[in-house]
């Protein structure tokens, strides 16, 4: 039994969930908190890791892979390797060039802090810039990588909504409007396994947010 250490309200964490319940492996959750892990399994004290039968597995594009290449059934990663090259390259790309540069603005869209206007001049730019880079690699057919659901699907799910949130509380404007997002959210909601996760961080919510302000 694999064991999904982290907490519903993170975004890496639901990416890995996503992966979990749309392969339909069976798996179980444990509440951890970033800074409060498992040094073992979770060096840095980041969020989500993996238990295993074998061991600890942390970074999620790591426990994503590592799922699929166990858990065969139900693939979210092609069988061909430039479609696979494909897929892997949006998941990286919505990490580290869009959620990853985003966070920098968190602070004030989500959790009452300021962010300096330098920072927000710079970040915009960098966002629309990489934006209108992903426009070009991603595809909405209605999957962001074609016509079958994969892992860079799951890791869109959560980072999408969180971009157009940032986006428009800090500029005004959603930066990701001129894509069918929208639309594609709406598919999303209707499956199963973003129903139960969208349930399961608005029950976690609550108590991360009031973490969150009693650290601030």
């Amino acid at each position: 039994m694999l064991t999904l250490c982290g907490f519903g309200a993170s975004n890496y964490h639901n990416k890995v969930k996503l992966v979990l319940l749309e392969k339909g492996v069976a798996f179980e959750e444990e509440l951890a908190w970033v800074g409060e892990t498992d040094p073992a399994a979770s060096p840095l004290g980041k969020v989500p890791y993996l238990k295993t039968d074998k061991g600890s597995v942390c970074e999620s594009t790591v426990m994503v892979e590592y799922i699929e290449q166990q858990h065969p059934q139900h693939p979210l990663i092609p069988k061909d390797a430039f479609e696979a090259a494909k897929v892997r390259e949006l998941m990286i790309f919505l990490d580290l060039h869009l959620e990853l540069v985003a966070r920098n603005l968190y602070a004030e869209a989500f959790f009452g802090g300021k962010v300096s206007d330098a920072v927000k001049e710079k970040i915009g730019a960098q966002l629309e810039k990489n934006v209108a880079a992903f426009a070009k690699l991603v595809q909405f057919r209605p999957f962001i990588a074609g016509n079958e659901i994969s892992i860079a699907d799951c890791t869109a799910a959560v980072h999408l909504p969180v971009i157009t949130a940032v986006t428009k509380t800090i500029y005004g404007k959603d930066f990701l409007a001129d894509l069918p997002v929208k639309d594609y959210m709406k598919m999303w909601s209707e499956r199963p396994s973003m129903q139960r996760v969208h349930a399961d961080r608005k029950a976690n919510n609550e108590l991360f947010m009031a973490r969150m302000k009693s650290k601030a």
